[in-house]
């Protein structure tokens, strides 16, 4: 039997078969190591994304006490401040003010305009990496792309950009199960330098409007769409580290999978048209976020189980993604796959609002390899980097010829 241990080696090398084992066992499971309830069905966890009796937060109606919790460490504060104030971790009405506001920049006119774009900032890239004879996919590719899409739509000037995906991955790793202390501590400090660097540029764009993202943010403030200095430095930092972190780990990830399963490559070089459902496939195969939390901020009853007010729950989506009861033989990767309702961007009010724009970069990406590299090859195995809730690789390395 396979057990459920996000901090086993084996488990990260391979948590699928453990999934197929939780979802065997029932419907809802507690988990005393994190103190969570693990919902592992897709209909439950599709269904619980859109429960408004739960929450990402708990504060716009309890306090820490009334849910038995207790304080963050003070020494943690700089990270709680900036997180807490991202619309990802907002509820209603103060997400549907901000989503509302920042939803204008993700429209499928603007991410239709940025086609081109970025389009030729990956065909730049192959090419790099095609001129080197190959290199890290993760590093040489998968990365810059993003981080530069991103950064270009808020308005980061391009020779500010080299800490942006450090301070990304530092406070993304307190998105980890129990992390520890020198995680923590990290985030911490890549908190502080990241918003200190936002305030400077809000300051900047206050003086020198652009036609950029924070830009607009001011603009809609002025206005009177009231949205504090605060809440734009977490916007800021929320739309850098989702707008990227998944489309980078889904990269590679996804390549992974196709090196490892030399039949479906080679279906999808022969087909470049397969592009659009490779992409979603990929997405649901090897799921770049595993597992989203949420507070029972109201009892629920799950199959005879009930969750009590004050509970967390963490739905699983790697393991809602291959359920058999949605997917026919979901352990196995087709490219062709018509029906695939993957949960990779989660779903309900907290529905990824940058999925238009991540499947065009994924696209862009995949194509221009296939295109430029059609010779593309892993030069050894990859290293799964030790975490679970964001699931990526070390790096991936390749050559062309």
């Amino acid at each position: 039997m396979a057990d459920f241990d996000p901090w086993d080696p084996a488990f990260l090398a391979d948590p699928y078969p453990a999934y197929a084992e939780l979802r065997a066992k029932g419907r809802v499971q507690y988990f005393e190591a994190t103190n969570q309830w693990l919902v592992p069905h897709h209909a439950d966890v599709s269904a619980l994304l859109r429960d408004r009796r739960l929450g990402r937060t708990y504060q716009h109606r309890f306090t820490h006490e009334d849910f038995g919790r207790t304080e963050p460490p003070a020494e943690h504060e700089p990270f709680h401040t900036l997180n807490d104030h991202g619309m990802l971790d907002l509820e209603p009405p103060d997400h549907t003010r901000i989503r509302r506001l920042v939803s204008k920049a993700f429209t499928p006119r603007t991410v239709e305009r940025l086609k081109p774009y970025v389009a030729d900032l990956a065909g730049e890239l192959v090419d790099a990496l095609v001129e080197e004879g190959g290199g890290d996919l993760l590093t040489d590719v998968a990365e810059p792309l993003p981080v530069a899409v991103i950064a270009e739509m808020l308005g980061i000037p391009e020779a500010d950009r080299a800490p942006l995906r450090p301070w990304s991955a530092d406070i993304c790793g307190m998105y980890e199960l129990n992390p520890a202390e020198e995680t923590a501590a990290r985030a911490v400090r890549a908190s502080v330098e990241f918003s200190d660097y936002l305030r400077e540029l809000i300051a900047e764009r206050r003086r020198h409007p652009g036609d950029d993202l924070i830009s607009g943010l001011i603009a809609a403030h002025d206005e009177g769409d009231r949205l504090t200095e605060q809440e734009m430095i977490s916007t800021a930092v929320l739309l850098l580290n989702a707008g990227h972190e998944a489309t980078v780990n889904a990269t590679v990830n996804g390549w992974w999978a196709l090196f490892s399963n030399p039949g479906q490559l080679a279906a999808l070089r022969a087909d470049h048209s397969l592009v659009p459902f490779a992409v979603e496939e990929l997405m649901r195969y090897d799921t770049p976020l595993q597992l989203f939390e949420r507070w029972v901020l109201d009892d629920i009853e799950i199959d005879g189980t009930v969750l009590p007010r004050g509970a967390e729950i963490a739905m699983l989506f790697g393991s809602a993604n291959h359920d058999p009861e949605v997917f026919a033989a979901p352990e196995k990767l087709d490219l062709t796959r018509q029906d695939n309702p993957h949960i990779s961007f989660s779903a309900g009010i907290h529905y990824c609002i940058g999925a238009p724009l991540a499947r065009l970069e994924l696209a862009a990406s995949m194509t221009a390899l296939l295109e430029k590299a059609p010779t593309l090859r892993p030069t050894v195995a990859p290293t799964r980097k030790p975490n679970f809730v964001i699931r990526g690789l070390e790096g991936l390395s390749v050559e062309v010829g």
